[in-house]
């Protein structure tokens, strides 16, 4: 049974980003606080600035505004961006290489400072070095089987390590010392520092897109065997129940409690409280998805849109409309790590009373005087 716990909002129209140029296609995107930063098949990167303005109503809209649009001077597509905001520096991967910008005017730093031979990288949110003014970036390099670590400084970069993995790396997530691997036929942890590594579950890239995320301390989001989205932690185990996705799932976000999947027909929701289904968006020609500091962004090859979240009270209070008592407490205990301690305490006082009520009309007079109690 559905939950309404996200709403699909337009944030960037095709027309803003494109005009009347029909090959222009969204390869990537970043977004960091209100900025922006959208990467196109011809070389060019775009800032917006985001406004979100909510109407007497409650009802939610975003503006973008375009702030500036920078030629890379390549005739390549920019494939991936990252931000490193504590430096002002927007990581660009342009035809195999990581080139340092300024954040707010596109330019690269005047020292030139690049790092040659990356398919793809990740920046480590749980950095080992404990600068703050240095970003550790993990790459898998075009050299075969191997990974090299990086310190990104404001004007340069160094080196740290570099690994070779079993088989040829295709995704990549770093927690710590700890790198999540999707390999050509498995996935697994490897220690960078120790060089310790442990297999996790066989995978066929060839076959399908492998999604390796770090979802919070120690712990990573995969595309599994069966259409599965399975949780690892760093010791190899599995804390929580998989949930079930399609096939051919694209990618994945999380936004607690939610696990949120992108597959070329649906936005699909999980909850992480009790693995059910709880709400699926039609959605064609996705090829994006992914959260930033909470902001889930999907974006097809022409437009960019946000899932804004309903507040949790609000899908409570509907689940309790419609009798799902199960459902609501599951979800209001859930909520507790996102809602101050007091106020958490009162709502939910207010929940097992109205549960209470729920089961006692229902004649279920255990269940309802357990709650009441």
């Amino acid at each position: 049974m559905s939950v309404k716990a996200f709403k699909l909002v337009s944030a960037v129209e095709r027309e803003m980003l494109m005009g009347d140029k029909n090959y222009i296609n969204i390869e990537c995107i970043e977004c960091c606080g209100k900025n922006l930063y959208i990467g196109t098949n011809d070389c060019f990167i775009y800032h917006f600035m985001l406004d979100e303005k909510v109407s007497t109503a409650g009802k939610i809209t975003f503006a973008a505004t375009k702030q500036l649009h920078k030629y890379l001077g390549l005739k390549k597509p920019v494939s991936e961006l990252k931000a490193a905001s504590a430096l002002t520096r927007l990581l660009v991967l342009c035809d195999n290489t990581i080139t340092l910008v300024n954040m707010i005017n596109l330019e690269p730093v005047p020292t030139g400072a690049r790092i040659k031979g990356a398919v793809t990288f990740t920046l480590n949110e749980n950095p080992v070095s404990g600068d703050p003014f240095c970003v550790e970036v993990c790459i898998i390099s075009v050299k075969r089987r191997t990974i090299q670590m990086f310190m990104v400084f404001e004007d340069r970069v160094q080196i740290v390590k570099e690994v070779f993995t079993p088989e040829q790396p295709c995704a990549v997530a770093v927690d710590g010392y700890y790198l999540c691997l999707a390999l050509t036929t498995q996935y697994i942890i490897l220690n960078y520092n120790t060089g310790v590594s442990q297999d996790l579950f066989p995978y066929c890239s060839d076959e399908k897109r492998p999604i390796v995320k770090r979802i919070g301390r120690q712990e990573f989001l995969l595309a599994g065997p069966g259409g599965l989205g399975m949780f690892a932690t760093v010791d190899g185990i599995s804390q929580r129940a998989p949930v079930h996705w399609s096939e051919n799932v694209i990618g994945a976000a999380l936004c607690f409690p939610y696990v949120v999947a992108l597959d070329d027909e649906f936005i699909t929701v999980h909850s992480m409280l009790d693995q059910q289904q709880k709400q699926t968006l039609p959605f064609k020609e996705g090829h994006i998805l992914q959260d930033f500091e909470g902001k889930v962004i999907v974006a097809t090859n022409k437009g960019v849109y946000i899932l804004v979240p309903l507040p949790l009270e609000k899908q409570i209070q509907d689940l309790l409309t419609s009798h799902r008592v199960e459902e609501a407490l599951v979800l209001a205990k859930g909520a507790r790590r996102n809602i101050p301690k007091e106020k958490f305490q009162v709502m939910y006082k207010r929940i097992l009373q109205q549960a209470g009520f729920i089961q006692f009309a229902q004649l279920q007079f255990l269940e309802a005087k357990e709650l009441f109690r």
